[in-house]
C-alpha cells in the first residue's frame, strides 16, 4: 500500500510539472504570435489608428492568459510541495519498518523543512543564502515579469490615446510595470501559504483518525 501511494504521488508530481511547462509554453507562444501580428499590422497601417485598435483588442487577451498562467504555476508549486512532503512521509514509514535502509536514501525521510529541502536537492543553508535570488529565477516569476511588461505596454498605449505625450506615456508604462511587479510578487508570496494550509489540514485529519483509533 505504501509503495502504491508513493508511485501515485510521483506520477501526480510528474503530471503537475508537465502541465506547468505546457501552460508556460502556451502563453509564450500566444505572446510571440501577438507580437508578430502587431508587427504586421504596424507595417500595413504605419502605426495608425488601426494598429492601436488591434493592440487594444489583442494585448488584454494576452495579459489575461498570462495572469491565469502565473496563478496556475503558483498553485502547481504549492501542490508540488504537498506531494514532496507526502513522499517524505512514506520514506519515513519505510525507515520505521526497516531502519537499516536509512543510509541509502538520497531524499529526505521526514517532514522537517531540512528534509524537504533535501528532496528538492538543496540544503536548508543553501536555500537561506539564495532565497531572494531564487525567487526571481523561478518559472512563475519569469511569467510574472512578462505579464508586468505587457501591462506596462498596454497602459502606455491607453494614456497615449488619451492625449498624453510619448515621454510621459513611457514613464506611465514604467510605473505600471513596477506596480504590476509588486502586486504579482505580493500575491505570489501570499499564495505560498496555501501549501502549508493544505498540509496542516491533512495533519489534523491524520491526528483525528489516530485519536479515534486509540479510543
Amino acid at each position: 500500500m505504501l509503495a502504491t501511494e508513493h508511485w501515485s504521488l510521483l506520477a501526480t508530481r510528474s503530471m503537475s510539472w508537465n502541465e506547468a511547462f505546457a501552460r508556460a509554453g502556451m502563453f509564450l507562444s500566444l505572446l510571440s504570435g501577438a507580437v508578430v501580428a502587431l508587427a504586421l499590422v504596424a507595417q500595413a497601417d504605419d502605426f495608425g489608428q488601426g494598429f492601436v485598435t488591434f493592440a487594444l483588442l489583442v494585448l488584454p487577451v494576452v495579459l489575461f492568459v498570462g495572469l491565469a498562467t502565473y496563478v496556475r504555476l503558483l498553485e502547481i508549486n504549492n501542490e508540488d510541495y504537498v506531494w514532496v512532503r507526502g513522499m517524505n512521509r512514506l520514506r519515513g514509514a519505510y525507515v520505521e519498518m526497516e531502519p537499516s535502509i536509512r543510509p541509502y536514501f538520497m531524499s529526505g525521510v521526514s517532514e522537517k523543512p531540512v528534509d524537504i529541502f533535501r528532496t528538492y536537492g538543496s540544503t536548508e543553508e543553501e536555500l537561506q543564502r539564495t532565497d531572494w535570488f531564487h525567487g526571481f529565477v523561478t518559472t512563475p516569476s519569469t511569467i510574472g515579469f512578462v505579464d508586468a511588461m505587457i501591462a506596462a505596454a498596454l497602459g502606455a498605449i491607453v494614456v497615449v490615446q488619451l492625449g498624453m505625450a510619448m515621454i510621459p506615456a513611457a514613464l506611465v508604462g514604467v510605473v505600471v510595470f513596477f506596480v504590476a511587479t509588486a502586486a504579482l510578487g505580493y500575491y505570489g508570496f501570499r499564495n505560498q501559504a496555501m501549501a502549508h494550509i493544505a498540509v496542516e489540514a491533512t495533519d489534523e485529519a491524520r491526528s483525528s483518525v489516530a485519536e479515534r483509533a486509540k479510543e
